[in-house]
Parts: structure tokens; C-alpha cells; sequence
């Protein structure tokens, strides 16, 4: 019974206690949290995407009170929260600037975590629930890119919804299925504000909570890589780990406040960015009788849009002829049953004779998914003996190095107009790109290794 359940606390708080573990909740995970002592610039992040995230739901609630999720209303409602709403400019501004910097913060958090491998055990499941909220956030961004109803938005998700029905047998169906009419319209725009407003927030913040659960189970990694509940002293507190609260929520206050100054500046004196955050042509009321000349996605897609513009026939026959050639060098060189090399093969042949019979705009879409999948992998990919960077041969560094610039590079040509050279390079980008991941099992083992220290380096300040 509750009355009968010992707590520490008395009052108010200890009646809460002996009916809800409020005071334990905040030890375990805050008070009581033993995280490293030489967190640096690149662990801003991940509290900055949780802020981001209210800030995205706070203002997301003030919208929807003006919204009318109706293809003859929704954009004359924008217009109307922009121009009558008191101050609904600024959560319009905010909203659509959040959805920009929410991908900001979590492609920056995305890099840390390949800098200093906390994909690596024992954070496995830290990094896939990562990886889970990070296509709940594309698919969040996709829904509610429809909702303003202006003409980019429109266009761009009847391509988007298209690109389905080139899955065979199933992809007509399934496009109809999306839309829930022939055409992108009414039907489409409230399912979409549907997904947008209830189903897909509830997962994602399902999966951060799963996700903050998961670290916390496990423990943060840091910059060198050190399990630093290896070392505990007399107590059984870690000797390199510090109490999150009150020094890392101190620390993230710091972050917050520059973030702060950087996202009111972008609200209040760029809010469009160039067009990279809110097109002009989303502006202009949708209409489905007038295509604009160049339909792209927002920019925190295009990288992946443009490796599915990459993949042409040529491109295709390409990747045909490479998997002949790399299945070849297995047979050669590879140590496995002869058994499995005769199945393997017969799966590439397979996998051959369906890439020929299909056409390259599905082994486009195929790309471009398999190009989020490939992250889910990669605690399995990487083999190297020691977790970060600082400690990993110099051609590490400049292998990920090239990646960081292949994927702006890929970035910005997804924006642009396609031309031969530009689908040239696209071509070139996705290779390295699959290339980087999935050969890591061959060259994340190679190089001279530096030795890991016992204990985390770090320098008061």
C-alpha cells in the first residue's frame, strides 16, 4: 500500500513519493546521473534538440488553433495567422525556423555521435532509438510541409508521394493509399495534418523518452571513448563522472542562451533564409493546373533527394557492373564455405535480374531509404578496436572528413536544377557515401591506433 511504502522525503513531496517515484525519477536521471567530466562543444546538442522539440509542439499548439485543414481554406488560414492572429507572424516564424534548426541540432548530434563512436557497445540501442526519431522527424517535416498549401508545398509532396508508385506491383496502390485520392488534395492535406498534429508526435516523443532511458541504462559516452563506470571509488561513484545536475544543466544553459540569440536573429531578421527555410513559392496559393519549373524539397532533404535523381539507367548499369565485380573478388579472396559463396551468388544474380527488369527510377527510391537504413547498421560496421576519433589513424579523419563535405556537397545539388555534371557528381557523392559505410568493416580495422588513455583527459575550467 501506499501509506505503508518508505520514502526519504515528507510533506508534500513525500505524499507525491509514496504514490510516484518522483524523487527517484530525478536522482536516476538527473541529480544522481554520473556523466563525464570532459564533455565538450559537440554535447551541446542533444539538449538543444529537446528544446527545439517544445518549442516545435508550444508553438505547433498556437497554429493549429487558426489552422483550417481544408484545401480551400488552409492557405487563406496561414494568411490569416500571419496578418490578423496577434503576434501569430512570430509563432509562424517560429515554427518554421524550429523545423529548420531541429534538423540543424540533429544532424550536428548525429556527427558527434560518428566522432567519438557512441553507436558503439554497449550504446547500440541508444544509437538505432536515434536513428528511429530521426525518420519520425523526416516523416513529421514531410507531413507538415504539405499543411501551408502554397504552391512548392503542394508540388513537392505530389512528387514525394509519386516516387512510391514506382515499387512494383504494390506502388500504385500504395501512392493511392498516401494520398487518399488520385491526386494530392483535400483528402490528402487532413490525413496529413492528422500524422502531422497526433500520430507521428506521439511516437517520436515515445522514442525519445526510450532514447533518454537507453543512454542513461547504459551511461554517456565522451570524447576519448572510456567506459567511466569502470573506475568507481569507495562510494561507487564514477572517479571521471560529475552529477548532471546541477554542472551539465548549468553547462546546457550556456548552449541554450547562444542558440537563443542565433534562432531569435534568424525569426526575426531572416526567417525565409534565402528561400532554404520557406520557399517564395510557398507564398503563392497551391495550384494543380500550373507545375512550377523546379520542384526540390526543403533543404534537410536534399541530400538524399539528390542521390535519387542520381540514380539513372546509367547509374543503375553502374551498380550493376559493381556488384559483379566486388562478388568476384569474394570468390577469390573471401574465406567463406564454398556453400555460402554459391548462395550469395545466387542472391546477386537474383538481385541482378531484378535490376534489370525494373526500372531506375524505383532503384532510385531504394537508394534514397537505403541511405537512412544504412545508419541503423552501424554499430555492426565499425570495427575498429577504439571508439573516437582522437585516438584513430590520420586516413580516418579524412575519410570522414570527405564524407562531411560529400553530404553538403549532395545537399546543395539536390537544390539545384539537374544538369549532366551536376547528376554527375550526385553519382560520385552516393557512391562514397554507401561506400563509406558499408566498406568500414574492411578499413575501420586498418591503421595505426594510438593507445587509449585509463582515464578521461580533461582540464578544469
Amino acid at each position: 500500500m501506499a501509506a505503508d511504502k518508505q520514502v526519504d522525503t515528507t510533506g508534500l513531496l513525500g505524499w507525491i513519493d509514496r504514490r510516484f517515484p518522483l524523487s527517484q525519477l530525478w536522482r536516476e536521471h538527473a541529480s544522481e546521473y554520473y556523466a563525464p567530466k570532459n564533455f565538450n562543444f559537440w554535447y551541446f546538442f542533444g539538449s538543444l534538440a529537446m528544446l527545439v522539440l517544445v518549442i516545435q509542439i508550444l508553438t505547433g499548439i498556437f497554429l493549429v488553433m487558426n489552422y483550417k485543414p481544408d484545401a480551400n481554406l488552409a492557405f487563406a488560414s496561414v494568411e490569416y495567422i500571419m496578418r490578423e492572429v496577434p503576434w501569430g507572424w512570430l509563432i509562424r516564424y517560429m515554427h518554421s525556423t524550429g523545423a529548420s534548426m531541429f534538423f540543424v541540432v540533429v544532424y550536428l548530434h548525429m556527427f558527434r555521435g560518428l566522432l567519438y563512436g557512441s553507436y558503439r557497445k554497449p550504446r547500440e540501442l541508444v544509437w538505432v532509438f536515434g536513428c528511429l526519431i530521426f525518420l519520425c522527424l523526416m516523416a513529421e517535416a514531410f507531413m507538415g510541409y504539405l499543411l501551408p498549401w502554397g504552391q512548392m508545398s503542394y508540388w513537392g509532396a505530389q512528387v514525394i508521394v509519386n516516387l512510391f508508385s514506382a515499387i512494383p506491383f504494390i506502388g500504385p496502390d500504395l501512392s493511392l493509399w498516401i494520398r487518399g485520392d488520385y491526386v494530392v488534395s483535400d483528402a490528402t492535406l487532413n490525413r496529413f495534418f492528422a500524422f502531422h498534429v497526433i500520430a507521428v508526435p506521439l511516437v517520436l516523443i515515445g522514442l525519445i523518452v526510450a532514447h533518454i532511458i537507453a543512454l542513461h541504462e547504459v551511461g554517456s559516452n565522451n570524447p576519448d571513448g572510456i567506459e567511466i563506470k569502470d573506475k568507481k571509488d569507495a562510494n561507487g561513484r564514477p572517479l571521471d563522472g560529475i552529477p548532471f545536475h546541477p554542472y551539465y544543466t548549468v553547462h546546457d544553459i550556456m548552449g541554450v542562451g547562444v542558440f537563443l540569440m542565433v534562432f531569435s536573429a534568424i525569426v526575426f531578421f531572416a526567417p525565409t533564409m534565402g528561400g532554404y527555410f520557406l520557399e517564395a513559392n510557398n507564398f503563392i496559393p497551391s495550384d494543380s493546373l500550373k507545375t512550377p519549373p523546379h520542384i526540390a524539397p526543403v533543404w534537410y532533404f536534399t541530400p538524399f533527394y539528390s542521390m535519387l535523381r542520381a540514380t539513372t539507367d546509367d547509374f543503375k548499369h553502374l551498380l550493376m557492373g559493381l556488384a559483379v565485380i566486388v562478388t568476384a573478388i569474394w570468390w577469390v579472396k573471401g574465406k567463406a564455405a564454398a556453400t555460402t559463396k554459391v548462395a550469395a551468388s545466387g542472391g546477386v544474380v537474383l538481385l541482378l535480374l531484378a535490376m534489370y527488369l525494373t526500372e531506375a527510377k524505383f532503384w532510385g527510391v531504394v537508394v534514397m531509404g537505403g541511405a537512412v537504413v544504412t545508419l541503423f547498421f552501424l554499430p555492426w560496421l565499425d570495427h575498429s578496436p577504439v571508439k573516437s576519433i582522437r585516438y584513430r589513424p590520420g586516413f580516418h579523419k579524412v575519410l570522414l572528413g570527405i564524407l562531411v563535405v560529400v553530404f553538403a556537397v549532395l545537399g546543395y545539388l539536390g537544390i539545384q536544377e539537374p544538369t549532366p555534371m551536376k547528376t554527375a557528381i550526385s553519382q560520385v557523392g552516393a557512391l562514397y557515401y554507401f561506400g563509406f559505410f558499408w566498406l568500414m568493416p574492411l578499413w575501420s580495422k586498418r591503421g595505426t591506433f594510438k593507445p587509449v588513455p585509463d582515464r578521461v583527459t580533461f582540464a578544469a575550467h
